[in-house]
């Protein structure tokens, strides 16, 4: 299991696992509870670089990151 801080958005944090170089088990705390387990979801079993190419560089309103950039970045960090 990898935990991950995130950094510039209303989650504070982001538990995966990585299986097989897919993504599992994303989880979320805070945020926008509805969107976050529904891009949990869409990700579940996807390649974990396909994930980073799809969430790299996704912004939230008028801050330069976003959740799902934050866990582009986690995975990133995960697979280094």
């Amino acid at each position: 299991m990898y935990n991950y801080l995130t950094k510039g958005v209303c989650s504070s944090q982001i538990n995966f696992d990585i299986v097989d170089n897919k993504v599992c088990n994303v989880c979320f705390t805070g945020g926008c509870n509805g969107n976050l387990k529904g891009l949990s979801s869409l990700i579940e079993g996807m390649d974990v670089n396909d994930a980073i190419k799809k969430l790299k560089g996704i912004t939230c309103g008028g801050k330069d990151t976003s959740c799902p950039d934050q866990l582009a970045t986690a995975l990133e960090q995960a697979v280094r």
